[in-house]
Order: structure tokens, then C-alpha cells, then sequence
């Protein structure tokens, strides 16, 4: 195997055995990414000399007999709308061309606190929205990579990187994750701090990991479940054990709920055929289970919150620069600041009922499954494809992960997003590995 083939948990292991070095690997995935990033184009900020003189410090560290962390010399992607201090941040955005923050953002500290290697910041949409990057999907370059994570995705897949950090206010993690084929794990909603994280919605805005197995994501996201009062929407509690737990056995096997929300219409043959060949494979092991009623109105609600708080978020880009925005970011802007307050509010209250019904019917299965995406990686680099089937648990902040294990017609992958009752994270991470297993015997 090479070096940048590894798992994070197997370089994790490597470099604290003695195994490896933490220079040896990044310089193994510096090798690779030059082979790679013209056609893939993950990458908005990479310094070769500064990402090996972390890995150098992180290596004499160790030999130095001092204590190291969980992810000690392990390379990390960071989307670039995580401030850093000693990168620049830009956002996706001319607006903001050479913004170089002081501070590092609360998930950025963690990961250099867990002993990570900051490998780079990895390409983001406009202002983490819509309009797509120069990132191409590993797989086939003539296909998007979804967004807005789109360069921490792509990154992975690629084995640049074997984790990277991004964000999901729509379908900004699972999307991407299912189009390149890896492991997209999106936690509870106020689990991870976004102190320093370009804002577009508090309700809505959800830090996520990319990895290649359920152990990596696991292992990435614990490191940033850390209280940080900065957030206001985190709560002081313990870190879930998110390792010990994903990689379980479970007790008896898990009961899933399919459900095809209201956007299963939109959903292409080869997702319509594989989810049918899933359930016929899960036999008794998965129910149907229609919500349409409930979930009926949850695009509506989002949209109403998402464009409002859009319009609030980047009024200043507006203001000062919109002639520089898509035409897509401005018009959601401009819907956005029509919105009425009393619709807005209403929007906003429709969480904690849904929230309330998921978690009742939730007691009788460990997971829903719907599909990740429409289909597979739209081809074409104009759109970064519908993030319709993220959009009911991104609004209720539920936790989702994207389970690699479905292909299209084209070869592509295609994910299966499970979603769990709101902080049932753990379950949801051993959930998705059972599944993970069972499709691969």
C-alpha cells in the first residue's frame, strides 16, 4: 500500500508506532497531489514547505518523548471558509481575495490540538453557496463535485488527503460525498463549534468530515466536538464516543426506516432501482415508512430560512460588490430580503415540532435511509447538482452520513444518507458501519 492509500486511523497508528513518519506520509500525498490537481483542482491554498515543516515539528515531537494527540502528523484538508492564521481565507469570493485572518477558527485549533497536520484549504463555492469552483469530481473530471464542499470531497477521494473538515447548510457535505464516493458524516446540529466559520444561517449552518471509512470520520469529528461558548447554539456536555462506538458491534441488528421523502419524483432510475435492490437485500432488516405528510412543507421552511438569513449574512457583499456575485447568490439575496418576518419566524418554529415527531418515531428504528442525491455526479461543471433529499435533516440540524456503497449506470457512485434522531450521533456512526460491512460480505 502507499503511504497516502492509508486510512487516517491506520497513519494515525503508523506514525505513533514508529511506523512512519508524519513527513514521510505528507510528502507521499504532496507527490500524489501534484500528479493530481490540475485535473482535479481541489485544492485554493497548498504550500508544500509549510505543510512538511508541520510534519517535520510533529515527527520531532514525538521522537522528543511528548505526549501527542489522536491525529498526531496526520494530514487534514480544511475548507476554505475556516479562518486560519497562517493561511488565507477567501471564501469562494473575489470579494474577499486576500483576507488573511489573525485567529484560527474553534475547529481549526482542535485539529492542530488532536496533533493534525493543516495540509491546506481545499476549494469551497461562493460564499459556501451554489456557484460551483474549479474542483472536477475524481472519477470523471467532466462531472461537478458537488458543493459546497466540493475541494474536502474531492480531496478524499482523490487520497490527497485522507480526512478534510467542511460545511453543510443545505447539502454541502452528503452531496458531495455521494457524488465522489466517500464517507461524508454530518453531526448534530451545535456538536461542532463554527466560531470563525463564514456565516450564512446559525439555524441552519452544520460543520461535517470527509474520510474514506467510518472509523476516520468518527475519529476526525470527536476531535472537534469540543464546548466552545463562542457558539451559541453549543451546550457544555461530555464528547460523545464517537470511536469507541462506530466501529461496534451492535446488539442486535439495526432496524432502518426507508423513506423516500417528498422528492422521490426527482430522483433518477438508477437511484430508484438501487434503493429497490437495497431493500430487497436488507429483507426484514428495513421497513418503508411513508412521511410525506410530515416532510411536505420542510423544502419551503429551509428555503424561507435559508435565503433570509443569506440576505442578512452577506449584506455587506451585496452592498458593496454585486456585480462580482453569481447571478444565482444574488437572486437568492434579493428573495431573501423580501422575505416577512412573521414568515421567517414561522419557518423557525417548524423545527422543534418536526424535530419532535422524528424523535417519536424514531424510537422503533436505529436510522432512516433515503438517497444521498438525485443520481449520480451530474455531468457538466455549470450546476453542483440538487441537494433536495439533504434538505428535511439539514433543517431539523439531524445527524447524516453518505455510505459509499451504490453505483450508477455511468459507474459513478451513488451514497445512501442514514440520519438519526437529533445528538444519537454514535448510534447513527455504528448504524452506518453495520451497513457499510454488511453490503461489502
Amino acid at each position: 500500500m502507499n503511504l497516502f492509500e492509508m486510512s487516517a486511523a491506520e497513519a494515525a497508528a503508523a506514525i505513533q508506532s514508529g511506523e512512519t513518519t508524519s513527513e514521510e506520509l505528507v510528502q507521499a500525498c504532496l507527490d500524489h497531489i501534484a500528479t493530481l490537481e490540475d485535473s482535479v483542482g481541489a485544492w485554493a491554498h497548498l504550500d508544500p514547505e509549510y505543510a512538511l515543516r508541520q510534519a517535520r515539528d510533529a515527527d520531532l515531537q514525538r521522537r522528543s518523548g511528548m505526549s501527542v494527540g489522536p491525529l498526531h502528523g496526520v494530514p487534514v484538508g480544511v475548507k476554505d471558509i475556516f479562518d486560519t492564521r497562517d493561511m488565507p481565507t477567501e471564501d469562494g469570493t473575489v470579494l474577499h481575495a486576500g483576507r488573511t485572518p489573525a485567529y484560527d477558527a474553534t475547529a481549526v485549533a482542535l485539529l492542530r490540538e488532536a496533533g493534525a497536520v493543516i495540509m491546506g484549504k481545499t476549494v469551497t463555492t461562493e460564499l459556501a453557496v451554489y456557484a460551483p469552483g474549479k474542483t472536477r469530481n475524481p472519477h470523471d473530471p467532466a462531472r461537478t463535485p458537488g458543493g459546497s464542499s466540493s475541494g474536502s470531497a474531492a480531496a478524499v477521494a482523490a487520497h490527497m488527503v485522507p480526512l478534510a473538515i467542511g460545511t453543510q447548510t443545505n447539502g454541502s457535505v452528503i452531496r458531495p460525498a455521494s457524488y465522489c464516493g466517500v464517507f461524508g458524516y454530518k453531526p448534530s446540529h451545535g456538536l461542532i463549534s463554527r466560531y470563525r466559520v463564514l456565516q450564512q444561517s446559525r439555524a441552519l449552518d452544520q460543520v461535517g468530515v470527509f474520510g474514506r471509512t467510518v472509523a476516520d470520520v468518527a475519529l476526525l469529528a470527536e476531535q472537534l466536538m469540543g464546548f466552545d461558548q463562542r457558539d451559541s447554539d453549543m451546550r457544555p456536555r461530555s464528547r460523545p464516543n464517537l470511536t469507541g462506538t462506530a466501529t461496534g458491534e451492535p446488539l442486535v441488528p439495526p432496524r432502518l426506516a426507508f423513506v423516500q421523502t417528498p422528492a422521490w419524483d426527482q430522483a433518477d432510475k438508477d437511484v430508484q432501482d438501487a434503493f429497490a435492490e437495497l431493500m430487497e437485500f436488507l429483507g426484514d432488516e428495513a421497513e418503508e415508512l411513508d412521511l410525506s405528510d410530515l416532510l411536505e412543507n420542510a423544502v419551503n421552511w429551509h428555503r424561507t430560512i435559508m435565503e433570509a438569513d443569506l440576505a442578512r449574512s452577506f449584506r455587506r457583499e451585496y452592498e458593496r460588490g454585486k456585480e462580482s456575485l453569481s447571478a444565482t447568490l444574488r437572486e437568492m439575496i434579493e428573495r431573501g430580503q423580501q422575505c416577512l418576518a412573521m414568515d421567517y419566524n414561522e419557518a423557525l418554529e417548524q423545527i422543534p415540532v418536526l424535530n419532535s415527531a422524528l424523535d417519536e418515531i424514531l424510537l422503533e428504528y436505529d436510522a432512516i435511509i433515503t438517497p444521498a442525491t438525485t443520481g449520480e455526479a451530474p455531468a457538466g461543471l455549470e450546476s453542483t447538482g440538487s441537494p433536495v433529499f439533504c434538505t428535511p435533516w439539514t433543517l431539523c440540524g439531524m445527524p447524516s452520513i453518505s455510505v459509499p456503497i451504490l453505483q450508477g449506470s455511468n459507474g459513478m457512485p451513488i451514497g445512501v444518507q442514514m440520519t438519526a434522531a437529533r445528538n444519537d450521533d454514535a448510534r447513527l456512526l455504528r448504524t452506518a458501519n453495520w451497513l457499510a460491512l454488511r453490503v461489502e460480505e
